[in-house]
């Protein structure tokens, strides 16, 4: 279905629409005990979404109320939107790793009155809080091989009877259908921010229905593809993605980090939204594997990199799809187009051999029909991003919030420029804004300033931004005036007219001397080194930067067996010392005030719920405030 046939203006309608069109094809596909991927089609799919709307309605669920939905990817998860959608009423999801904190929050804050839930586990954590949920009337339990406790509803049990009430002749569901408005929500999000309590983000079906009509032509989906669902479908890039993909007829495949290799072989997905943290697990296994291989296959891998390296950036050059963020000089560019022209011709045959006897290979662990993946949810390191775009695989880096349901823009394949995060979405205005003055250095507004290469902070206004937050109305004034949402990250158009992000507004290091620092670039630099796991910059009000690392476990493991042992080797330190000044340096291209002074080992890695957010962000005030000691340690002189 292309952009210009989707009729739909909510999902309810959406999802009837693509029934009518897709009937019988593959909708969604689970994975059995005996690794084979069950599907369930459009029409199968619908039906039992207004079967479960049904019984939702007799339930007393009313229309725009609130249920709460705990739960991971999987069949069902998809099932309960249909039903909650369908009976107009809005989800608020969450992962099943949700915390006893998240519950006592967000259950009574978002004023739901139902709990859905995957498993016998999250059943016992909202019974573990039960008396801090007064308003809960009814939790209904999704798993198909749990049996319902007394008193909790299966989801099974309800599905059976909403078919009993159809074949009655009840048609309630129409009834809500018709009565859904472009501006209802959809859903409501709460957000797990680096700082500070939640944010319920208020989502209308007007803003999810706008991503999926104006997906950039240039980014073609056919309802022949597969596409492999791995991250948080709670999380709107995922949810987003799999609109898309029911939109255009497209049967989504479920899976986990457990069994990704395994399903990308079975699978074998043309197409699937990811996350840096993947690309970047993938691009250490494949360094690990080709440094402990024979010295002939070694040498081969290096060169078909090398050969794909020369002769993929000779045709980004001449086709202006390279990181541009000065301009360029006609005279030199004359030069390097020759020079580029010539890398294409010499290293055409080398490049196509090596292609098929070496890097076609490494594509076939991914199942070898990828025609390219949506990063999204942080930045891509810039040498992950250059390596899997040399090797064959295009990675379509976004860059998008919740608050905006989400993309902002997005990469395309005549727009792949790496270091990038593309063009803005279609329907997006832009302004970048001088953080110090208020000064607009670039807008997409006709007749407005259009400073390329000046970093300002990002401020959006289209069809995709958030109706605000819910019952906070002070956070949603602050971040949004006069239609304009403030992202709080910082980016600068390039000269190839594609957005480059260069860091948090939020995030920025204010040194002693006055100097801002932004520290995300600093920390992927750091991260290209196979020695450090992760890292976290710090200095704020302090003389210079220092750093936090974790250092790899694998690299080490000659110096110790654990994170611990790590952190108390002072060979391990002065190794990491080393290479941090070898990395974050001025022939790195950093200024004086960049530099890391020095560095202390942390003895356990960042982790989602603890140190990092579910898109594995690093929650800055929570790393500062465990370790406080050990930065203090570094500024003790």
């Amino acid at each position: 279905m292309a952009n210009n046939e989707i009729k739909a203006k909510n999902l309810a309608e959406l999802y009837k629409e693509v029934a009518e069109k897709y009937g019988d094809r593959p909708a969604f596909a689970t994975r059995n005990k005996d690794k084979v991927f069950e599907p369930v089609s459009f029409k199968e799919l619908y039906d039992m979404g207004v079967a479960l709307a049904t019984a939702f309605i007799d339930l007393g669920i009313e229309q725009r109320e609130h249920v709460c939905l705990f739960a991971d990817n999987r069949f069902e998860w998809i099932l309960v939107d249909y039903g909650i959608q369908l009976c107009g009423a809005v989800d608020v999801p969450r992962g099943t790793d949700v915390t006893d904190g998240d519950i006592q929050y967000i259950v009574p804050h978002s004023d739901a009155k139902v709990v859905i839930v995957e498993n016998q586990m999250v059943l016992d954590k909202i019974l573990k809080n039960k008396a801090k949920l007064p308003n809960i009337k009814h939790i209904i339990i999704m798993d198909k091989d749990t049996k319902a406790p007394e008193g909790i509803l299966h989801l099974y049990d309800l599905l059976e009877k909403g078919k009993k009430l159809r074949e009655k002749g009840d048609r309630r569901v129409e009834e809500r259908m018709a009565n859904i408005k472009e501006d209802d929500l959809f859903t409501l999000i709460y957000t797990s921010g680096t700082t500070g309590a939640p944010k319920g983000v208020m989502l209308m079906h007007k803003n999810m229905i706008s991503q999926v009509k104006n997906l950039p032509p240039n980014i073609k989906l056919y309802s022949s593809d597969r596409i492999l669902s791995i991250l948080p479908i709670w999380h709107i890039f995922e949810r987003m993605f799999e609109m898309l993909s029911i939109s255009r007829g497209i049967c989504t495949y479920y899976t986990n980090v457990r069994n990704l290799r395994e399903d990308l072989g079975i699978v074998k997905p043309t197409f699937m939204a990811s996350a840096p943290r993947i690309w970047e697990s993938v691009y250490q296994g494949i360094l690990t594997k080709v440094e402990s291989s024979p010295p002939i296959r070694k040498a081969l891998f290096n060169a078909a990199y090398y050969c794909s390296k020369k002769f993929k950036g000779g045709i980004r050059f001449l086709t202006f799809r390279e990181l541009d963020t000065v301009g360029r000089n006609p005279l030199l560019s004359l030069f390097l187009g020759i020079y580029h022209f010539l890398m294409v011709i010499i290293f055409f045959i080398p490049n196509l051999l090596l292609d098929t006897i070496v890097l076609a290979k490494i594509r076939a662990a991914t199942g070898g029909k990828l025609r390219g993946s949506v990063s999204g949810g942080g930045a891509l390191p810039l040498h992950v991003d250059e390596f899997f775009n040399n090797i064959g695989i295009p990675v379509l880096e976004g860059y998008g919030m919740t608050e905006t349901c989400p993309v902002l823009a997005v990469r395309t394949y005549k727009k792949l420029v790496p270091g990038t995060v593309g063009p803005i979405y279609p329907g997006t205005e832009l302004r970048l804004v001088d953080i110090n003055t208020g000064e607009i250095i670039y807008t997409t507004e006709p007749g407005g300033p259009k400073r390329r290469g000046v970093k300002g902070e990002i401020h959006v206004k289209g069809p995709q931004v958030m109706k605000g937050y819910y019952k906070n109305p002070e956070a949603t004034a602050k971040t949004i005036k006069d239609g304009w949402l403030n992202t709080g990250d910082l980016g600068m158009m390039t000269f190839n007219n594609c957005l480059k992000i260069v860091g948090r507004s939020k995030e920025t290091v204010v040194l002693l001397g006055g100097e801002n620092v932004e520290p995300v670039p600093i920390e992927n630099r750091l991260l290209e080194s196979p020695l450090i796991h992760q890292c976290m910059v710090v200095g704020q009000d302090k003389k210079y930067l220092c750093a936090l690392i974790v250092p790899s476990l694998e690299q080490f493991k000659d110096y110790g067996s654990t994170y611990e042992e790590l952190a108390k080797n002072e060979e391990v330190l002065k190794l990491l010392r080393n290479e941090v000044k070898r990395l974050v340096s001025g022939e790195a291209g950093f200024k004086s005030f960049e530099r890391i002074v020095d560095i202390r080992l942390v003895p356990k890695p960042f982790e989602v719920g603890d140190e990092l957010t579910n898109l594995f962000k690093l929650k800055r005030h929570v790393i500062t405030e465990k370790y406080k000691d050990l930065i203090e340690d570094m500024y003790k002189d």
